[in-house]
């Protein structure tokens, strides 16, 4: 009988294990299952590895997703709304446990509805998540090539992370992997001043909490970033772009651009020669910083990572 290869990635339906409020903008769901035992990547740290969570519809539960085969997607998109569900994609914010113990925990944004960041399913979801719960999740088989870590250095001496609070899990993963030496920054704007919260990270790295306590998004974390680069203590505001002007998919890394540019490498000059950035959060402010920092500080291209991971006017990618 020839032995079963296993698929390249995790396809399994997992239970919620425990659920927690660490803060209140946040739901924090530990996932179980014996299937996770496979869950990882091998040879390097989590950082900010992506997974996608399938979340039941309103007219009912997700059929199971470990049915699906080869070309699972196209498979799931076939399947009636109700079965199908809603496919979300989220940070790991922590893996705990080994082997069948293996527990991948996922830090959910919740927030009030508004015009600007109408709920999505999956908010809605993770508000009502009760232990017991079932939901589809689709991540890396450790040994097996995944994609989904955008957090490549390479030989950068200083770090520069900033984001929202739908970047906050995704950042603190990265923190936790650092090695001990090493040296940056880190700017994360958050909705209240009850959401910061301790994040481990080398004595080198400096961490800038950013409560908006009712201001405008992106308004202090765009100023906090360009003083921190420009030196100034009053730095040009932040130019934010019009909504519709923005790229609902912006994803710019060294490798990849979404909107067709060229990303070959050069050769780094200038006061942040030894700087790698990464940016993710609401996309008119992170158009808005990969601006400042690629045309108006001369930073190339290859010394940078800008992900929007949702767009003003458009349910966070919960």
């Amino acid at each position: 009988m020839l032995a079963t290869v296993p698929r390249p990635l995790l396809l399994e339906d997992v239970e919620v294990v425990a659920v927690e409020r660490p803060t209140p903008s946040f739901v924090r769901l530990e996932l179980g299952s014996p299937a996770l035992a496979d869950f990882g990547v091998k040879g390097r740290p989590l950082a900010d590895q992506r997974i996608k969570l399938v979340v039941p519809d309103a007219a009912g539960e997700p059929a199971p997703l470990h049915t699906l085969g080869e070309h699972w997607y196209a498979e799931w998109r076939d399947r009636p709304q109700p079965e199908r569900g809603h496919l979300r994609t989220y940070s790991v914010r922590e893996v705990r446990g080994h082997g069948v113990d293996t527990r991948v925990v996922v830090d959910i944004v919740v927030h009030p509805a508004t015009p600007d960041t109408p709920l999505g399913p999956g908010a809605r979801w993770a508000e009502r998540a009760r232990v017991g719960d079932r939901v589809g999740l689709v991540g890396p088989r450790r040994g097996s090539l995944f994609g989904g870590i955008e957090f490549e250095p390479g030989a950068a001496r200083r770090l520069l992370l900033v984001g929202d609070e739908t970047a906050l899990p995704a950042i603190a993963s990265i923190l936790a992997g650092l090695p001990d030496d090493a040296e940056g920054a880190v700017f994360l704007e958050v909705p209240t001043s009850a959401d910061v919260v301790d994040l481990p990270r080398p004595d080198g790295v400096g961490l800038a909490w950013l409560p908006r306590d009712g201001a405008a998004h992106g308004a202090l974390l765009g100023a906090a970033v360009l003083a921190h680069l420009t030196h100034l203590e009053q730095p040009a505001a932040l130019d934010l772009p019009d909504p519709d002007d923005v790229d609902p998919d912006l994803w710019e890394t060294p490798v990849f651009s979404s909107s067709g540019e060229d990303v070959a490498a050069a050769p780094a000059a200038g006061d942040h020669a030894d700087l790698y950035a990464w940016i993710a959060g609401e996309a008119g402010v992170v158009t808005a910083l990969r601006r400042s920092l690629v045309r108006e500080l001369g930073l190339h291209r290859r010394q940078v990572a800008f992900m929007g991971y949702w767009r003003r006017g458009s349910a966070v990618r919960d």
